[in-house]
């Protein structure tokens, strides 16, 4: 059966939709991001930290060897100029994720939370 939407309630439910989609989105990131971070001290995969608002998801890390072991950039001089993890870790993935998120899951998302409304 199709849900009747009055003109006025429009705004709602699409604002309903979209919060819902952040929140899922979000998550999803988060899960991922730890799935993806190299462990030798579990340190760097358990400072991911998950921020959701109304319209807008944050998922940051402030551990201070996080943007080189994520990004491949300001490499410690320890590193000797190259990028390396010991689990081959891929330089980067954050925007991979971004990229499979935006490709396929919200699309996705988006299906399944229109057709429970």
């Amino acid at each position: 059966m199709v849900r009747q939407i009055r003109l006025d309630q429009i705004d709602d439910v699409m604002a309903d939709v979209v919060q819902k989609l952040v929140q899922r989105t979000t998550l999803r990131w988060t899960e991922l991001s730890n799935n993806a971070t190299p462990v030798d001290t579990g340190n760097l995969r358990n400072a991911w930290q998950t921020d959701i608002q109304k319209f807008k998801g944050t998922i940051i890390n402030n551990v201070e060897y996080a943007e080189p072991v994520i990004y491949g950039t300001s490499l410690p001089p320890s590193w000797q100029g190259r990028y390396r993890t010991r689990q081959q870790t891929i330089k980067g993935f954050p925007e991979l994720q971004a990229k499979q998120l935006t490709t396929q899951y919200i699309p996705n998302e988006l299906r399944k939370i229109i057709r429970s409304m």
